[in-house]
């Protein structure tokens, strides 16, 4: 799968733009707030129908315009798909798949998957558990229709419930009904993570052994509440006093968490920057592998500024990963040229590179192939 064309208008510092793509590799450089990221992010929007960076779309209009529109020409093999996105200030915003607006926008995840590789991933390491698990949901949403509808029911029952803890208006009849409910779908959803990170760990563990050479043994494990023995709906009204007192439910998979490991130690704690990194970038490139088994698709690649903080020798792994068959499109961003332009020419793919300045996009260079 690659995506042929992107059309543009008003997204972001992009006023307007009209690209045709390599469905190999896609380069774009420029200085650091010249609009390169908000490329990327038009066609992160386009597999997820929204932004990565900002979720209230209407910041994602450009200043003293009243609407986007974004226009994605994908290939699929023996399919042809066109993805349209407009909106209009205080106005719904549409989607559509070959002209055809979808009821519920839940249903285009997973038709373009994609996986995204910025200097925002830190946050998995250095952030709270909840960035770890929006990690998990996005990637499982992707091939698990189901998991997302069982995602929202179940934080629709833990919003109630916690309303009513909040109000002090306890109501046990009420919360019987809403245990019930986030032990049905917080089953499901638990028994999908830990069949998600079972699976995924030898992916994790093969592409960071090859970025780094080796040089660091690397974890990755799960913790739910839902692993104890006692049933998960047992367990809430256990904590029901508990979670009065406290203020919010303190049990269910809510606050589930995935433990980061660097030679047995967490890697909050003992890795370097460029260390983190690579263990980000494994696993970002571990989700790819994951995903194009589940799907039979290769999924989009962006790789936006992540070679700053790595050795030589690393980034030189990840772009001869990069040019293996097991990938396909790949969108990077970096801010110097020279450098990614040699390493392109050297690579022996093909490629597309632009400069972007000032949110306007020009073609510099296309490989000889």
């Amino acid at each position: 799968m690659f995506l042929q064309r992107l059309r543009i208008l008003n997204y972001k510092n992009i006023r307007e733009a009209d690209l045709t793509f390599s469905p190999k590799i896609n380069c774009f450089v420029g200085n650091n707030g010249m609009g390169k990221t908000n490329l990327l992010d038009a066609v992160y929007y386009l597999s997820f129908c929204k932004s990565h960076s900002n979720a209230i779309d209407s910041q994602n209009i450009t200043h003293e315009e009243e609407f986007l529109m974004l226009e994605g020409a994908y290939n699929r093999g023996e399919r042809n798909v066109e993805i349209y996105c407009g909106l209009k200030r205080r106005q719904k915003k549409h989607f559509k798949c070959d002209k055809k607006e979808y009821e519920k926008l839940s249903d285009h995840i997973g038709l373009l998957p994609l996986v995204l590789i910025s200097p925002a991933d830190g946050a998995l390491i250095q952030e709270g558990s909840e960035e770890r698990r929006k990690f998990m949901d996005g990637f499982i949403s992707q091939y698990d229709k189901k998991y997302l509808t069982c995602l929202l029911s179940y934080n629709n029952a833990l919003s109630q419930r916690n309303a009513m803890i909040k109000a002090e208006t306890r109501d046990d009849l009420l919360l019987d009904v809403l245990e019930m409910q986030m032990a049905e779908f917080g089953s499901y959803i638990f028994a999908r993570r830990s069949e998600f990170i079972e699976r995924f760990l030898p992916h994790f563990s093969e592409f960071h052994h090859i970025v780094s050479r080796g040089k660091e043994q690397v974890g990755l494990s799960y913790r739910s509440h839902l692993q104890d023995a006692t049933p998960f709906e047992e367990q809430l009204k256990m904590t029901r006093d508990r979670d009065f007192v406290i203020g919010y439910s303190t049990k269910g998979i809510h606050k589930d968490d995935l433990d980061m490991e660097m030679d047995g130690y967490p890697i909050k704690k003992i890795g370097s920057q460029g260390q983190n990194k690579t263990y980000l970038i494994a696993l970002k490139l571990a989700q790819f592998n994951f995903l194009k088994e589940r799907n039979g698709v290769r999924p989009i690649l962006l790789l936006d500024d992540i070679f700053d903080k790595l050795d030589a020798n690393r980034v030189s792994q990840i772009i001869q990963l990069l040019k293996d068959d097991r990938f396909g499109q790949v969108f990077i961003s970096d801010t110097d040229r020279e450098h990614i332009s040699s390493i392109l020419e050297d690579s022996g793919c093909d490629y597309l590179l632009y400069k972007v300045e000032d949110g306007v996009v020009d073609l510099l260079k296309e490989s000889a192939l």
